[in-house]
C-alpha cells in the first residue's frame, strides 16, 4: 500500500477525532448520537435493528448509543402495538430540539474534511 494513503488517512482520521471532541464539547452530544437524531428526524419510528444499519453500527454499539440518548431524553422507547416484543424509537420534544439547533448551526471542519464532503 503506498505510504501517502496511509498518512492521509491518519491526518483524516485525527481530523475526525479532534472534529468529534470539539463537537461533544459544544453540544453535549457524541456524533453517533446526533447520527441517530438525524436518522429519526428523517425516518420517524425505528427499530433497533433499523437504527444499527442506518448509522452503520454493530447491533451492541447501536444499542449504547440508544441507551446514551434515552439517558438524555433525546428519544423514546415505545411498544410495539403488534408485537410486544418489539420496540421501536423516536425522538422526544427535546429531541426535535436538540437536533433543530444542531441543523442552524454553523460546524467548522477541518480543512482536510472539508474535501471529503
Amino acid at each position: 500500500m503506498d505510504k501517502q494513503i496511509i498518512c492521509r488517512l491518519r491526518d483524516i482520521n485525527r481530523a475526525i477525532a479532534e472534529l468529534e471532541h470539539q463537537f461533544s464539547q459544544r453540544f453535549e452530544l457524541n456524533i453517533n448520537e446526533a447520527m441517530l437524531l438525524c436518522t429519526l428526524k428523517e425516518k420517524g419510528e425505528l427499530s433497533s435493528g433499523a437504527v444499527a444499519e442506518a448509522l452503520g453500527l454493530t447491533a451492541s454499539n447501536a444499542s449504547k448509543v440508544i441507551v446514551s440518548a434515552e439517558k438524555k431524553n433525546l428519544i423514546s422507547r415505545n411498544l410495539c402495538k403488534e408485537d410486544k416484543r418489539q420496540m421501536f424509537f423516536s425522538l422526544t420534544a427535546f429531541g426535535r430540539e436538540k437536533i433543530e439547533t444542531l441543523r442552524n448551526e454553523q460546524i467548522d471542519l477541518p480543512e482536510i474534511l472539508k474535501a471529503i464532503v
